[in-house]
Formats: C-alpha cells, sequence, structure tokens
C-alpha cells in the first residue's frame, strides 16, 4: 500500500510558514495520520441511518459555548436524522495545525468555525466546498447583512456565512470624561488627541501617569492588527491592491502616524504584549478609553461604561469582527447534512436567540428587526452604536496568503510603535512580503 502523507498543497504551504509552525503542524500531522493508520477513526454514518456531524468551535467565554450549545441540542431534536456534535478545539489560533492535520489524514471536522481571514488557505489547502450553489437559492441570502458579504467571498465565489457579526468602537468612562471637564465627545482624529492628553494625569508628580487616556494594543499579532484597521479605513487607505499587498501608500502611512503621535503624546498605555483585548486597565481606571467590541467583558461589568463611534479621519470608519463558518469537503450527504445546519445558524430563530445570548450582533435583517432583540436593545443601548456602525464597517483582506500579510503588517506596527518612522516600517514589511509572496 502506497501512502502520500503530503500532497502537493500542503507541501506548498510547509515551505511558506516559519521553522517553529512547521515543527508544531508536523507534530499534529504525525498525531492524527497514527490515529488514521491505527483505525480509530469516528464512524461517518451510523447503521441506523442517522449522519453524525462534528463542529469544531472556539467560541468564548464559555458562557457563549453554553448558548451555543443549548442551540446545538435544539437542532439536534428537530432534525432527528442529522446529529451535530460541538467540539471545542481550542482557541483560534492554536487550532491551525490541528485543522491542517485533520485535512491531511483526511479526517477534517464537517463544518469549522473560524475567523474568515483563513479563507484564502482553506481554499489553497482545497479543503473547504464553495456555497454559492446553496445559498444563492435560498432565502436567507437578502436576509444577511449586507457587509457580512465581504469577508465570506473570495474569487467569485462564497465560501462561509457567518456565524455572528461584529465590529470595534471606542469605549470610554464617563465619569473620567466629567472629572477632565471634557464635554464634548470626539469624533475627529484632532479631537481624540486631544481628548486623551486631557484625560492622562499624574497625580503624584512622579512624572509617570497614574491615569493614561487611550489603552494601546502592544505587539505584532492579529488583535493589533485588527485594531489598527479602524484608522487605516478611515483614511480611505488599502493595503491590498490587485490581490498584491501595498503596504507603503499615503493613507497606511497616516494612519501609522496617527498611532505614533498618540504615543509620543504620551497618552497611550501599552497593553501586555500581545495581550491588547485584555480589560483590565479600563475597568481599573487606569485607561479612559480602550478600542473594542460588543462581546467585551465590560458590558458586563459594574463599571460606568458608554460607547462612542470611533473618530474619524476622512470618513468614519471601523472594522468588521465576524466569526464564520465553513463546510468542509467529505461526502455530497455529509456536506449537504452541514447545510441544514448553516441554514440553521443564518436563520432569525437562531440569530436571535444567539446574539441577545452572546452580546454578538445578529447577521439575519429579521433578527435585528425582531421584538425580541429590540426589546434587549432598550436594555443594552450601546449596541446601537455597534449596530449603527456596520454600514461603515469594513473587513480586513479576504486573500491567499492572509497570514504572511498580516505577520509583515504586524511587525510594521509594533515597530512603529517603539518608535520606528512609518513609511520606513511599512517599506520594510513590503520588502519582506514581496521575497516570500510568490
Amino acid at each position: 500500500m502506497t501512502i502520500t502523507l503530503f500532497t502537493p498543497k500542503i507541501r506548498n504551504y510547509l515551505c511558506h510558514i516559519g521553522s517553529f509552525c512547521r515543527a508544531s503542524l508536523l507534530a499534529s500531522i504525525l498525531s492524527v495520520f497514527l490515529l488514521f493508520l491505527s483505525g480509530c477513526q469516528s464512524p461517518t454514518q451510523k447503521d441506523n441511518g442517522v449522519i453524525h456531524l462534528t463542529l469544531w468551535q472556539g467560541i468564548n467565554p464559555p458562557a457563549n459555548r453554553d448558548v451555543f450549545q443549548k442551540l446545538v441540542d435544539r437542532f439536534n431534536r428537530t432534525h432527528p436524522d442529522i446529529q451535530m456534535e460541538s467540539i471545542y478545539a481550542g482557541q483560534l489560533d492554536q487550532q491551525m495545525p490541528k485543522v491542517l492535520a485533520a485535512v491531511v489524514g483526511n479526517v477534517p471536522p464537517d463544518i469549522l468555525f473560524f475567523n474568515p481571514q483563513i479563507t484564502g488557505q482553506l481554499v489553497e489547502l482545497g479543503a473547504i466546498r464553495s456555497l454559492e450553489d446553496w445559498l444563492d437559492k435560498s432565502p436567507l441570502k437578502s436576509e444577511i447583512i449586507q457587509n457580512c458579504f465581504g469577508e465570506m467571498q473570495l474569487d467569485g465565489h462564497i465560501w462561509s456565512v457567518p456565524l455572528f457579526a461584529g465590529n470595534m468602537s471606542l469605549f470610554y468612562r464617563p465619569d473620567l470624561f466629567k472629572a477632565a471637564g471634557i464635554t464634548e465627545l470626539p469624533k475627529t482624529w484632532k479631537e481624540l488627541r486631544y481628548v486623551a492628553k486631557k484625560l492622562t494625569i499624574d497625580r503624584n508628580g512622579d512624572r509617570t501617569p497614574d491615569q493614561y487616556g487611550l489603552s494601546m494594543p502592544f505587539g505584532k499579532g492579529e488583535w493589533t492588527v485588527f485594531s489598527w484597521f479602524p484608522f487605516l479605513l478611515s483614511s480611505g487607505g488599502t493595503v491590498v491592491e490587485n490581490n498584491h499587498p501595498n503596504l507603503v501608500n499615503p493613507k497606511a502611512i497616516a494612519a501609522l502616524q496617527f498611532w505614533q503621535d498618540l504615543i509620543k503624546d504620551g497618552s497611550t498605555k501599552f497593553s501586555a504584549p500581545e495581550r491588547g483585548y485584555e480589560e483590565d486597565d479600563f475597568i481599573a481606571g487606569r485607561v479612559a478609553m480602550q478600542l473594542t467590541g460588543p462581546w467585551t467583558f465590560i458590558t458586563k461589568s459594574k463599571v460606568d461604561y458608554d460607547v462612542l463611534p470611533i473618530p474619524s479621519n476622512l470618513q468614519a470608519a471601523s472594522v468588521l469582527a465576524s466569526g464564520n463558518m465553513f463546510v468542509m469537503k467529505t461526502t455530497a450527504k455529509r456536506e449537504q447534512a452541514a447545510l441544514k445546519f448553516l441554514e440553521y445558524v443564518v436563520s432569525e430563530e437562531f440569530q436571535t436567540e444567539w446574539s441577545i445570548g452572546s452580546g454578538f450582533l445578529p447577521v439575519n435583517l429579521k433578527s435585528v428587526q425582531s421584538q425580541a432583540y429590540q426589546e434587549f436593545l432598550k436594555q443594552k443601548p450601546v449596541l446601537k452604536v455597534f449596530l449603527d456602525q456596520m454600514s461603515v464597517s469594513g473587513s480586513r483582506p479576504i486573500i491567499r496568503g492572509y497570514s504572511r500579510l498580516s505577520e509583515s503588517l504586524g511587525r510594521a506596527i509594533e515597530a512603529t510603535m517603539l518608535g520606528a518612522s512609518p513609511e520606513t516600517a511599512l517599506k520594510q514589511a513590503q520588502t519582506n512580503l514581496e521575497l516570500m509572496w510568490n
């Protein structure tokens, strides 16, 4: 018997990732491969004719997983011929080696929940099926919020559907604004810079602020890139042209320069490395403003907070924060059963209950307009800011090679935060990308 461990697509992918990632990937592939050889794969379909599907997800926090599981259980009760098993596979940034190992070992999950920026990698690997043949015939297509489609598509095909929607906005502490004598909320970059300075306070005279205007996500990871994108989009900028990276452009430079200006003003407090999503400084009052989304723990805390749209440069803008569902290539019967579950996920019923329970925004327009969700908005009025921003929210690029683009861009942002010239940092990032892109 001849066994091919690496397909040409997998070998090509291995050539484009670092040695540490290759070692991690190879270890995961080997473990799945040995499992495959031992004959310990789970059955694809049981004798009673019920199709048993698996879904890998990284839903957080655990309370949201509980909400999701309740909805999965409902699907299983109402679809006795299809039984879905939802498996928490770990944080999304830890899952890629597992996903690749499963694809190589021919034991993928039936459905994968992941950030849509992974689309290009999955398409390159031939691991997922396109969905337009199904969605174009479904009335649900017209019910999905239009802005979501930017993260569902690549090369003219639809590859995923969103489990939830969201975007980034600016949380602020009204009590700290009042204490600093700020009566007008910032609407422009200039006003944001002024307010951030005024909110930076050294109370004991040791030349180190006890309170900063704004929390700044430090690091080169995806959260930093994600947090910077609203400023790029507000400048009318992009980092991709004709499916090719173009980091060195005036609008990208301007967006990075603004971040550096805030830092030079002394108005920002850096997060711990790669921990920009943590909210401890905001809740403790060490920072007065923080970029994050409706999923944040801040909304469940007892701290005094409110939300304002991200102040703009040339235009109002935010960045989408979606989590999408992909149907992995398996068999025709299993893929059709998986599509049944996706119909349920995008439906008004699912989206209303999931959004109320999780705090994410619905992706279904009927859900947004439903009486239940409108009543929920009365209890959580800050969510209206995020709903209003959906119409001006753009997306991070959905392209092949996004992980390489993000890594290089993240390094440029981090270098700028540490004092490098924005133009110099972006030029170096572009040079690095050109060496590996093709």
